[in-house]
């Protein structure tokens, strides 16, 4: 079963970037090149700062969350190892836990911790994404619709952690429904014991964690942070498009990013690798930009907030720690063995 869904997984990922060359292909290589040469490249490196600087603000928000606000270093290499994980996972499934492993190595914190900061910060990160694509969604008639409705979804995200990360009890309650879908799957019964164990009790953990961080100060202090990244993750986009000399209102640059990486993240394709180039290409061109111009903006942009992410984290991974992958596979295994080790 395991090898079954190892095949699969490596599917997925080779459709993605089928996906991705098919978009190249479409727009025409040498065109992209052209494109390229013209383009203002004092710009496109005024963006990559951005996107650094966007970096650094969530690693400030990890390490004030964890009370650890003067380790920049390690709460820096933490949220990139944490980006990488979510960018290679369906979904950005795999960001919370890996940055919980990574914390557990580099900022000697529990994973129960680690896992209840990570999930905080994705309910800020999907708070603030449904209200970005909301409100201006409203004003922007092509797209006002389809805006609203990835607002919505992210909402429906938001609410779900909430549950899980804050409302004590709700977490179990919510497994407890899932668990018969679960039960159905070709685990052994000691096995779901187990993991129903190590749930309910990692819960515990994570929330008394989230509650004895949460009052106004702190809660208002992360929101504005969660604000400024997203912003500045639109203002990069933004730069990048002035670079090819596109002008078009900041506000439906923000649709166009936010959009994109809620359709990215639905389509379940490892990072929206493919699907979210295909969908900021799309509402590129919807309003006015042409094809070539479009899948060139999308093409550099992503090259500065994902490939070089992914790289950085690559690195800072196999130097600084390199049993993540060990540990998190180690405590997958556990869930074999008697609950009460």
């Amino acid at each position: 079963m395991w090898r079954i869904w190892t095949i699969k997984r490596y599917y997925i990922l080779l459709l993605s970037l089928l996906l991705l060359v098919a978009l190249i292909l479409w727009i025409g290589p040498s065109k992209i090149l052209y494109t390229l040469k013209t383009a203002d490249w004092w710009l496109i490196l005024l963006a990559l700062l951005i996107h650094l600087t966007v970096m650094l603000i969530r690693s400030i928000r990890w390490g004030f969350i964890i009370n650890q606000t003067t380790e920049f270093k390690k709460n820096f290499i933490v949220t990139t190892i944490g980006s990488l994980a979510a960018n290679l996972s369906p979904m950005k499934t795999a960001g919370e836990v890996l940055t919980a492993v990574a914390g557990k190595n580099i900022n000697k914190i529990s994973l129960s911790e680690g896992l209840s900061t990570g999930l905080t910060t994705r309910f800020f990160d999907l708070g603030i994404v449904a209200f970005l694509l909301i409100i201006p969604g409203l004003f922007i008639p092509k797209i006002r619709y389809i805006a609203v409705i990835g607002g919505l979804i992210t909402l429906g995200g938001m609410i779900f952690i909430y549950l899980i990360n804050w409302r004590e009890g709700a977490g179990v309650w919510l497994y407890t429904k899932i668990h018969p879908l679960i039960s159905k799957l070709p685990i052994k019964e000691e096995v779901l014991d187990n993991l129903y164990q190590k749930f309910t009790t990692g819960l515990q953990g994570m929330m008394e964690y989230t509650r004895s961080f949460t009052c106004f100060k702190n809660l208002v202090f992360v929101l504005i942070l969660t604000l400024a990244s997203w912003l500045l993750e639109c203002v990069r986009l933004y730069t990048v498009m002035y670079a090819f000399h596109v002008e078009i209102s900041f506000a439906t640059v923000i649709i166009i990013f936010l959009l994109a990486s809620v359709i990215g993240m639905l389509t379940a394709l490892p990072g929206g690798i493919g699907s979210e180039e295909i969908t900021s290409t799309g509402l590129f061109v919807l309003f006015g930009v042409s094809s070539t111009l479009a899948g060139s903006i999308v093409l550099v942009d992503r090259l500065i907030s994902f490939w070089l992410v992914n790289a950085l984290g690559i690195i800072f991974s196999s130097y600084y720690s390199k049993d993540i992958l060990g540990e998190l596979k180690s405590y997958i295994l556990n869930l074999q063995s008697n609950p009460e080790s």
